[in-house]
C-alpha cells in the first residue's frame, strides 16, 4: 500500500464530478493512464500551471517510484491515483476530463486480451463518457501492431483521427512532444514512435 501523503488521492470515488474542489479551481483536467515513473506528466504539469493533471497508475511499486520524484518538485496542479483504468467511470463524471494521454501502454498481444488494450473500442466507450465534447485522446507507442489495432478500433468506435504519424521524431508533430522514459529508450535504439490523436465530432 502506498503511504499516505499529499500527492496521492486514496479515495478518488469521492471526487467524481467535483475534482475541481480538490484542485481549488476550474482549470481543465488532463489525465495520463499508465503514467509509469511519472516523468511525462510531471514535466507537463510544471510547464502548464493553467491545467490540472492526474496521473493514474495501476501498480503500487511503479507509483512509489513516481512519488520519489514528485516529492522533489512543488506542483499544486498534479495528483496521483493508484487505480485500475477499467473502472474509470467510477471516478470521473460526464465531461469532466479535457484530455487523456496514453503512452506506451501494455500491448496485450494475445487476441483474447484485445479488450484490455487501452485503445480498444471498450475503453474508448469509457473515455466517451468522461471526456468533454471537444476532448481528445493522445496515444503514443513503439508497437506497430498495437498502433494499427488502435487506428482500426477508433474507426469502429466512430472516433476521428488527426496528427497521425508512424515516425513521430521525423514528423511535423515533434515540436510539442514531451518524451516519456520509455520513449527516450526506444528513440535511442532507433525505434520509430507512432502517435495519433483521437476525437469525436
Amino acid at each position: 500500500m502506498v503511504a499516505a501523503n499529499d500527492y496521492v488521492v486514496h479515495d478518488p470515488e469521492q471526487y467524481k464530478e467535483k475534482w475541481n474542489t480538490l484542485f481549488g479551481n476550474d482549470h481543465p483536467i488532463h489525465i495520463e493512464i499508465g503514467m509509469g515513473k511519472g516523468k511525462f506528466i510531471m514535466q507537463l504539469a510544471a510547464s502548464h500551471p493553467e491545467i490540472n493533471f492526474i496521473g493514474i497508475e495501476k501498480y503500487s511499486s511503479v507509483l512509489l517510484r513516481a512519488l520519489e520524484k514528485r516529492k522533489e518538485i512543488e506542483l499544486s496542479n498534479l495528483y496521483f491515483i493508484r487505480f485500475d483504468a477499467e473502472y474509470l467511470n467510477n471516478i470521473f463524471g460526464q465531461e469532466e476530463i479535457a484530455r487523456i494521454y496514453l503512452n506506451f501502454s501494455d500491448p496485450w498481444p494475445k487476441d483474447r486480451h484485445a479488450k484490455r488494450r487501452l485503445t480498444s473500442k471498450e475503453f474508448l466507450s469509457k473515455y466517451n463518457l468522461c471526456l468533454k465534447k471537444d476532448g481528445e485522446v493522445i496515444f503514443k507507442t513503439d508497437n506497430r501492431m498495437l498502433f494499427d489495432f488502435s487506428v482500426e478500433e477508433a474507426k469502429i468506435a466512430g472516433w476521428k483521427l488527426r496528427d497521425l504519424t508512424y515516425d513521430l521524431h521525423h514528423s511535423e508533430y515533434l515540436d510539442q512532444n514531451v518524451m516519456t522514459e520509455y520513449e527516450e529508450r526506444f528513440v535511442a535504439m532507433g525505434n520509430p514512435i507512432h502517435k495519433l490523436t483521437a476525437y469525436r465530432d
